[in-house]
């Protein structure tokens, strides 16, 4: 399934630099100056890991395919973008489909990159986003809760989207209804305010390491978990560098102990509940993503719908044994390939084979 993350911020906060030092390409325009990105940029980026290396190497597969996360650059969003102001709020319509929003934050000073504020203040900034958002869910559901509308809304949608109105109107969070209401409900109702958010403070080289004043207040109001500091011109001139070892040699330089993309993608995992499986043989080794408690059936199912309507079995290996027996063979002959029927709860790390009808 892989995940997908849209990128949000005011202008020039530095979301299109990091958008290429991310997908290591550049396709996000990154200029000085508001509204440089006008379109959606859309990057898809391997994930990296190392057991998926290893599986390749033992198995000795022909393919490594990586699962994958999916960035979507959205325009600077300014105050009264859900009103028009900017370039409007039909960039906000972009990111009602991703898996969780990141919030982009300018947490540096500088004379050479314009603010379209007076000063920098990284939790003005994010209310500013935030608000907008909730102004631009409050629309959506006043058409959806429109007379000709309405009728064909599910009851429970219809009372999600009452509630959520009553909250936006009473400048209330919209996280409430998380533990109000089921999560399958809640996506169905696609409203901005509700999905899981990262925040990215965007900083200097100095600030790397120990981060600064700005990130100390804003991780004070919003927490670690959820924020991470990131230099995004640092991360581009990573990505620019040739070969592996010269990138690593630079981190070390500017002490520097993984990559934003590496981070980013551990909170990710971490926001959203999801975990890695993987298929192994000589055609190919692949990861696979799920959510946590997955089952096996359901695992199945994101190989191939008829995988998981014709399931019968899942041949599993733990990681850690697939690689200490060197592969399918010497774990079954070991005793350490299970046979799990449809209750199993796929493990991070499972090496799977399914059996199935078609």
């Amino acid at each position: 399934m892989g995940f997908k993350c849209g990128i949000v911020g005011l202008p020039n906060v530095g979301k299109s630099t990091l958008f290429n030092a991310l997908t290591n390409s550049s396709k996000a325009q990154a200029e000085n100056f508001p509204f440089c990105t006008i379109d959606p940029n859309i990057g898809i980026v391997p994930v990296p890991d190392e057991r998926l290396e290893k599986l390749v190497s033992i198995s000795k597969s022909a393919k490594k395919i990586h699962t994958t996360i999916s960035f979507v650059d959205i325009a600077g969003l300014v105050k009264g973008a859900s009103k028009g102001e900017g370039l409007g709020n039909k960039f906000l319509s972009h990111i009602r489909e991703v898996d969780a929003i990141v919030h982009m934050i300018r947490c540096f000073d500088s004379e050479d990159i314009q603010n379209v504020n007076l000063d920098v203040d990284p939790i003005r900034d994010l209310e500013i986003i935030e608000t907008e958002m909730k102004l631009a869910d409050l629309e959506s559901i006043e058409k959806r809760l429109d007379k000709k509308n309405k009728k064909n809304l599910d009851e429970n949608i219809f009372k999600i989207l009452e509630k959520a109105k009553q909250l936006i109107n009473n400048d209330n969070d919209l996280d409430i209804l998380k533990n109000e209401y089921d999560e399958r409900d809640l996506k169905q109702c696609t409203l901005l305010s509700t999905k899981p958010k990262l925040y990215i403070c965007n900083v200097d080289e100095q600030s790397i390491e120990k981060g600064n004043g700005y990130t100390e207040k804003f991780i004070a109001k919003y927490g670690e978990k959820s924020t991470i500091i990131i230099s995004a011109e640092i991360e581009n001139q990573i990505n620019q560098l040739g070969d592996k070892i010269e990138k690593e040699n630079y981190m070390q330089m500017i002490n520097m102990k993984e990559t934003g993309l590496n981070n980013l993608i551990k909170k990710g995992y971490d926001l959203l509940s999801l975990e890695t499986f993987f298929t192994s043989g000589p055609e190919e080794s692949r990861a696979w993503t799920i959510t946590k408690n997955c089952t096996a059936p359901k695992a199945a199912g994101e190989i191939h719908t008829d995988f998981e309507k014709g399931f019968i079995r899942a041949e599993t290996v733990s990681y850690k044994d697939f690689v200490e027996n060197e592969g399918w063979l010497k774990a079954r002959e070991s005793g350490k390939m299970r046979l799990e029927g449809k209750d199993y709860i796929v493990n991070d790390g499972d090496v799977l084979n399914f059996r199935f009808n078609t």
